[in-house]
């Protein structure tokens, strides 16, 4: 967890949180801000059967192997064993399939459990942890209804209120628990879009957070929320301040958390060229919101035409687009011919607006997308629900299409699909969304996604004996229709034990929590919006 540590120079974790920017900026320039803070524990929690992880797991030359459980390779070219092994060494995958030989490698005991890739969220706002349920009933923008889902709206409350009021310490905390927590969830590798950049403290805050949570991240760089519209927070430098982040962060491929160049359209054209210029100038690939309101679909049109910005910018293979919804079939069109990559996060666009999740469009270019949670503040960010919801929608969007082919009387009551009709959604289908689309999508495809020899080993072992999930009939039917965080026992990322028999590894939970409402508390206070556990009756 400390880097320092890692390299064989331990410290001391057992300091005393700071409450000030002070401690908190001297924390991160030191030995990290999570051993600064104290958050993580001295020492692994011990397993429930009393038993650790391999040790040195995820050590170069260290080798372990994962033994006798059900592998879902998610590569085609490996395959699916009913029972077989996984050979581990240092950070990569060595072998796939039954009977391994692996000589006096540490074991993994799989039986009984499911052995596949982790899951990858291409698109998640963590700084809004601590605002988590708090807009449960809300919608995207106010519409003047005067009702509790048309007053309480995410852009006039969590970007226009509350974001402008995070500190560095309120963007790290949030950023680490909401990462361990979807750490304990099986996902893997997160796509952060951090809109939180009030100045160059609250970038650094941020990365620094992703590197100490201990799991693969895109460390997207986005705006800071609030300053575009109501012109606070003014030591902001987005998006100038990327070549600084870039050269200090990211100077090397071979880490865990590489950068993504935020670059939202609906800020205007000066700040979509200015954007997308510095990032297509810096090599990375750049992401963006495109959904209905805001005035978008014009905007994108132009980018589809290559006339985007201030007339020159348009959609290119280095883009990634986050919901795609309410978009003209011309710049669709240009979307699928340019090679650029799609984020859905199929429950929020349900249940704030955004529009009906574009999942039959997608279809019917023959175009996939990746999977993303977007918001806690309005619903989770567990990974079986987005495979779950994705397939639940689409679903019933073709099957009422089918039926509606008849005429609900017999003897025409129960149809045969009419041609061109798209076919239903399977498991199989939302589990390579979760993992291989998502590697494409965050350009990792070469590294993740699937449990193939040379990749590195971002492993998830989910427990089928679990009485919500036994007896096991079909593998992915059982991870998209039964399962649940409670199901995920062990978590590896690039071979290094995360969380282990159903306990995360090296962290003080009741530290992190304590922390968390500490900046929830400030976070509402200078907001000057009241704390109501049962919300507006």
């Amino acid at each position: 967890m400390c880097k320092l540590c890692d390299e064989g120079k331990p410290q001391d974790h057992t300091g005393s949180p700071g409450d000030s920017r002070r401690d908190f900026l001297k924390a991160t320039a030191t030995t990290g801000a999570a051993a600064g803070l104290g958050l993580f524990a001295a020492r692994p929690a011990a397993a429930d059967d009393g038993h650790g992880p391999p040790d040195d797991h995820g050590r170069p030359g260290r080798r372990y192997i994962i033994r006798g459980g059900a592998v879902m390779s998610m590569d085609p070219q490996v395959g699916d064993f009913a029972q077989a092994d996984v050979l581990v060494e240092g950070k990569k995958i060595v072998a796939v399939g039954p009977n391994l030989k692996a000589g006096g490698a540490a074991v993994i005991d799989a039986r009984g459990r499911i052995v596949m890739p982790g899951f990858i969220d291409t698109h998640h706002h963590q700084f809004e942890t601590a605002l988590r349920s708090f807009l449960a009933d809300g919608i995207l923008i106010f519409d003047g209804s005067n009702t509790p889902s048309g007053n309480t709206t995410y852009f006039e409350f969590i970007l226009l209120q509350f974001a402008p009021v995070y500190r560095p310490q309120d963007v790290y905390i949030n950023e680490l628990f909401g990462g361990l927590s979807q750490l304990d969830d099986g996902v893997t590798t997160v796509h952060d879009v951090s809109q939180i950049h009030h100045s160059p403290q609250h970038s650094d805050a941020a990365i620094q957070a992703l590197f100490d949570t201990g799991r693969r991240a895109a460390f997207g760089f986005f705006e800071s929320a609030g300053a575009a519209v109501i012109h606070s927070n003014p030591g902001n430098q987005y998006p100038a301040d990327a070549a600084r982040i870039k050269n200090q962060w990211f100077s090397s491929s071979d880490q865990l958390v590489h950068m993504i160049m935020g670059g939202e359209v609906y800020l205007g054209d000066a700040s979509t060229d200015q954007s997308w210029t510095i990032g297509r100038d810096l090599g990375l690939q750049i992401a963006a919101h495109i959904l209905s309101p805001f005035g978008i679909r014009p905007i994108f049109d132009n980018l589809a035409a290559g006339t985007g910005g201030n007339g020159h910018i348009g959609i290119g293979p280095d883009n990634l687009f986050i919901h795609m919804t309410g978009m003209a079939d011309a710049a669709w069109q240009r979307v699928k011919d340019a090679g650029a990559q799609v984020s859905l996060a199929v429950p929020i666009e349900m249940n704030m607006r955004h529009g009906m999740p574009p999942i039959l469009k997608m279809q019917s270019l023959g175009m996939e997308p990746s999977l993303s949670v977007d918001v806690e503040c309005t619903l989770t960010a567990d990974f079986f629900t987005q495979m779950r919801s994705t397939m639940n929608v689409q679903r019933a969007l073709v099957n009422q299409m089918v039926l509606e082919q008849g005429d609900f009387y017999p003897l025409n009551q129960w149809p045969t699909p009419a041609s061109g009709t798209p076919p239903l959604l399977t498991t199989r289908d939302v589990l390579r969304y979760a993992t291989m689309n998502g590697a494409k999508a965050l350009r990792l495809d070469s590294k993740v996604g699937s449990l193939t020899p040379g990749k590195e080993a971002d492993i998830i072992i989910l427990d089928a004996t679990a009485i919500n999930v036994a007896p096991l009939n079909n593998v992915p039917g059982a991870v998209v229709s039964l399962m649940d965080r409670t199901n995920v026992e062990t978590v590896i990322v690039a071979g290094k034990v995360r969380k282990w028999k159903g306990k995360l590894l090296d962290v003080n939970l009741g530290k992190l929590r304590g922390q968390l409402e500490n900046s929830r508390d400030y976070i509402f206070s200078a907001a000057k919006i009241p704390q109501n556990l049962f919300g507006s009756q």
